[in-house]
């Protein structure tokens, strides 16, 4: 799988044969923007570029038909770009801002994609829930934290043999940083794959869950990012 990333295919699904649903999608960022507090990106060629094409590269990674946890969706990326790639995909969006979410539920209402399921809840609470936790094929984040903070969200929703993907930028420092963190949480890094998309470098990182996570994480009580596996 490593090099299969291909921003020109990406490009074509965002632009082309799903245009209509991105146009829709853009038109609702735009609209909702300044009430929900959003993105900092509100040309249209860089929503395309920097929001919907960084987001769905990566659906190449999702088994047919996982069951993925966003954590930290804020305004549904790269969520909702999979999801309108990828409709075997079934999301649960993980968002702590009640107005983020009510935003992603519009999205999900005007766009009518199946599958998606909105949680106002705080990433470390689900983590600990039973009802979540170990339950999805993949977990999925994109700019939230540092990596090791963000295996300690992201990791226990995964099941063992499942993945944690995580979006990231120049990201070698952080992995480097991550790797205590990585096994102790029950990982492994699968594949880490590079690219370049409008002169910035950009990172998907995939880590393969194969081993359960120990109880004690998430730790909660802001310890994620406070006090990271270091």
């Amino acid at each position: 799988m490593v090099g299969m990333i291909d921003l020109t295919r990406t490009g074509k699904l965002v632009n082309e044969e799903y245009r209509e649903k991105f146009d829709l999608l853009a038109d609702t960022l735009i609209e909702y923007n300044k009430m929900f507090n959003l993105t900092a990106i509100t040309q249209i060629e860089d929503i395309f570029n920097k929001h919907f094409v960084d987001s769905a590269v990566g659906e190449c990674f999702f088994p047919h038909g996982a069951f993925v946890a966003e954590i930290g969706s804020g305004g549904g990326f790269p969520s909702l770009p999979l999801k309108i790639v990828r409709d075997d995909l079934d999301f649960t969006l993980i968002e702590s801002t009640g107005k983020k979410c009510r935003y992603l539920d519009i999205c999900v209402d005007k766009l009518a994609l199946g599958g998606v399921k909105v949680l106002n809840i705080r990433a470390e609470e689900g983590g600990r829930d039973a009802k979540l936790r170990e339950k999805f094929d993949c977990a999925v984040a994109r700019a939230v934290a540092r990596l090791n903070t963000l295996a300690e969200y992201c990791m226990p929703y995964v099941r063992k043999g499942g993945r944690f993907i995580a979006y990231k930028g120049d990201a070698e420092e952080e992995l480097k940083e991550a790797e205590r963190a990585i096994k102790v949480l029950g990982g492994e890094v699968e594949y880490c794959e590079k690219f370049s998309l409008c002169g910035e470098k950009r990172t998907i990182i995939v880590i393969r869950k194969v081993a359960p996570t120990p109880q004690k994480y998430p730790r909660g009580q802001g310890k994620e990012r406070k006090e990271p596996i270091l």
